[in-house]
């Protein structure tokens, strides 16, 4: 951490309020980062700002705009550097210098190169109090779609998986499992908030016709953009994932000999269409998680059966799970990883919280 004057309780309240506004963003500010900030003079918060919607405004201009002339002398606790760089938007460090800010407490580092400590330089120059490293971790976990597609051209995946007493994800065929309660349920509708994406195998798809949207009340337009890995283009035009796709977008992965025919088909429904390599006769993880990085997506999530499942986790492209776990038993059914024990799903992971919801049990691993 590095500071020009001590760090103080207050500061860390401040940078606790920052990062809490910056989730409000999560999984809806891409390709951009979800930022927080706020401006404080004399203990008072005199703004409050978090990236809008699509990336733009900006955190700190918003907090700046709430603020209005009461910023002059304040303080501006940020979650991320701000930016130097012109792009579609002024830079976010010449609004902090406009707007008289005396002293500016950051987190975490913009890894962009574009950025990378210039944003810092340009406001010390300027004559401005600059701290940062103030709850770097926590950040780092809020910025990690951020600093995984800036640092690893991917985006940051988290893989949700629901287990039965008896560590079933569910049944064989067609028959649907209901493993969790409502609660966890709705926790799940949450969590794709909060992501840019979620991806699921068309093996899911035909099973259980998902819809992979927020059903959360007076969420829906915060649905992520759903992707389906179909080599074949096998997807019916009547299944949820288009049949909606006017009002949630659908990306579709195919391998590079799927039909264009039915790639013409797909393109007309709405859905877009994308074509990669096959790597021992499965769609290429990595060119699928390049491309989506491509398209701007930071947060992805997976919620697909064991085979997905198992690729992702035995190709090491696993940053985060979710691991929801039900009191009740399923007793015949499918194993969490096809082909792998599910002690894979955690190695190299470490464990954090667990918390109850509803009759289920929530826990959440990081990579270590």
């Amino acid at each position: 951490m590095t500071t020009d004057t001590p760090i103080t309780t207050e500061d860390e309240r401040f940078m606790r309020l920052a990062l809490a506004l910056g989730r409000r963003g999560l999984g809806n500010t891409w390709p951009n980062p979800a930022v927080g900030a706020v401006v404080v003079k004399d203990g008072v918060v005199l703004g409050r700002g978090w990236t809008q919607p699509g990336g733009r405004p900006h955190a700190e201009t918003e907090a700046l705009r709430r603020a209005k002339r009461s910023a002059r002398g304040a303080t501006l606790y940020v979650t991320l550097e701000p930016c130097s760089h012109e792009g579609k938007t002024p830079p976010c460090a010449d609004a902090v210098i406009q707007a008289g800010i005396k002293r500016v407490v950051s987190a975490l580092e913009d890894p962009n190169p574009e950025v990378a400590g210039q944003g810092y330089a340009k406001l010390r120059e300027s004559g401005i109090q600059v701290d940062t490293g103030l709850l770097a971790d926590e950040a780092r976990l809020a910025h990690a779609g951020h600093i995984a597609k800036i640092t690893q051209a991917r985006p940051h995946v988290l893989l949700k998986m629901a287990l039965s007493s008896d560590d079933k994800v569910g049944y064989a065929g067609n028959k649907r499992a209901f493993i969790t309660g409502d609660e966890a349920q709705a926790r799940v509708h949450m969590m794709r908030a909060m992501s840019d994406a979620v991806l699921t195998g068309i093996g899911t798809v035909l099973a259980d016709n998902p819809q992979l949207t927020c059903r959360l009340p007076g969420m829906f337009e915060r649905s992520p953009i759903r992707v389906v890995l179909d080599a074949k283009l096998q997807t019916p035009l009547s299944l949820g994932v288009l049949s909606t796709v006017r009002e949630t977008p659908t990306w579709i992965f195919c391998a590079t000999s799927a039909s264009e025919v039915a790639e013409d088909i797909l393109v007309h429904k709405g859905a877009k269409v994308f074509r990669v390599p096959e790597t021992d006769g499965k769609l290429d993880l990595g060119e699928v998680l390049k491309a989506l990085a491509g398209e701007g997506i930071t947060r992805l999530m997976v919620e697909a059966g064991p085979r997905v499942a198992a690729s992702f986790v035995g190709a090491g492209l696993v940053d985060e799970v979710a691991l929801l776990r039900s009191p009740k038993p399923l007793g015949e059914g499918l194993d969490a990883l096809a082909d792998m024990p599910l002690s894979a799903l955690t190695e190299g992971m470490r464990e954090g919280d667990t918390e109850q919801v509803g009759p289920d049990t929530l826990t959440w691993y990081e990579k270590a």
